[in-house]
């Protein structure tokens, strides 16, 4: 595959009153609408759900997760089965995390060099080294269309030098991964990094944007700092990414997260949230958070979202949902994420619509002054990983 196969960006819309961009991103498997929220798939498969589920809510990109796909079943054996869209049977686009976070996250089993990171495996205690080219190789055995790549998330409350040591590293690492990167077959996104210091992001971002690369991501938000704190954030940093290539903000999140942050230009998001939620019963509406276990619904007949058109609701009532969720069936993971993947997937194509039709900023104040908005305060974070 030639460089012209890369992914690219073509940018159709932009919201008269806000910054929310209308895109489409074209891939080697599939084409995207943006902005688009892309469910987790950490391990090669987003839980509860098949394909054929995801192809009926039209889902056109999912995540995978390097860190965890490495050690489960091993890069090596997903190249023998022919790549990881093969192998799970996925036809459509597929991102893959460099699994810096989850790396990081280990915080007693990591040691962190200018070389990369050796750490310990959470499943065995075996020993293993990241470095950029390391898993800039594993990424392109696993063959998703977009790869990220190997940097440093450090906790939102490291003190401010730690955080200018964490930027030169990771910087230092991103040309490193570009170095290793083939564009064979996979377009490699960097990251910028910065917590909450807006002059750390815009000299990350200026470094991270001067290697020339088909999109960008913003990393490190929603990772323990207050909602109001990381749009802020987010303002600030999104307009520093390139207006021609897609941006991605990791990890983000709730409902509200998402309409708030298309505002700020955002194009790209993903989350553990819906299926997380879904399989702890909590279940997102236009009405607000419904918990389904809650005795309340032992016996009500409505669906659990009148206004939705997924499966569930126009199958199913709350009282059997409750029923199975407290029996502990399997249908009820399944049912319930069925619904809040459907829930998020039409949320972002009614704000596609809104951005087309020049109505953004009225659709994004109706939502975020609803029922549904003002019941969804659930924290996100930037895990990407469905444990």
């Amino acid at each position: 595959m030639s460089a012209s196969h890369l992914v690219r960006f073509e940018l159709l819309h932009k919201d008269p009153a806000t910054r929310a961009r209308r895109g489409r991103l074209h891939t080697p498997h599939a084409v995207v609408e943006t902005p688009v929220f892309m469910p987790v798939g950490t391990v090669g498969s987003v839980k509860a759900l098949g394909p054929d589920d995801l192809a009926r809510d039209d889902v056109r990109i999912i995540l995978g997760n390097t860190y965890h796909l490495y050690l489960r079943p091993g890069h090596e054996l997903v190249r023998e089965m022919g790549g990881l869209h093969r192998f799970i049977s996925w036809p459509n686009a597929m991102l893959t995390d460099s699994g810096g976070f989850q790396v990081f996250s280990l915080a007693e089993r990591r040691v962190i060099t200018e070389e990369g990171v050796t750490f310990r495996s959470h499943l065995d205690g075996s020993k293993h080294l990241f470095s950029p080219e390391s898993v800039i190789a594993v990424e392109e055995a696993l063959g998703a269309d977009i790869i990220m790549a190997f940097d440093e998330c450090p906790n939102a409350k490291s003190p401010r030098p730690y955080f200018e040591e964490s930027l030169r590293r990771t910087t230092a690492w991103l040309h490193r991964c570009a170095k290793a990167w083939k564009r064979e077959h996979s377009s490699l996104f960097g990251i910028v990094q910065g917590g909450l210091f807006e002059d750390l992001r815009k000299r990350h971002a200026e470094e991270v944007c001067a290697v020339d690369l088909p999109g960008y991501a913003l990393g490190g938000y929603s990772v323990g700092e207050e909602p109001a704190a990381m749009h802020a954030g987010v303002a600030y940093s999104a307009p520093l990414l390139p207006q021609d290539k897609p941006r991605y903000l990791m990890g983000v999140g709730t409902p509200v997260d998402l309409v708030t942050c298309v505002g700020l230009g955002v194009d790209m998001f993903d989350c553990v949230l819906p299926t997380r939620c879904a399989r702890n019963g909590l279940l997102f509406t236009s009405e607000g958070k419904v918990v389904i276990r809650n005795a309340q619904y032992a016996r009500d007949e409505r669906p659990v979202d009148p206004r939705c058109s997924c499966y569930t609701c126009k199958t199913f009532s709350r009282a059997y949902l409750r029923h199975l969720f407290a029996t502990q069936e399997i249908l009820a993971m399944r049912l319930n994420t069925l619904h809040n993947v459907h829930y998020f997937v039409e949320l972002m194509r009614q704000v596609r619509q809104a951005i087309e039709e020049g109505r953004f900023a009225a659709f994004s104040k109706e939502f975020l002054a609803s029922p549904g908005a003002c019941g969804q305060a659930v924290a996100s974070g930037e895990s990407g990983v469905e444990s």
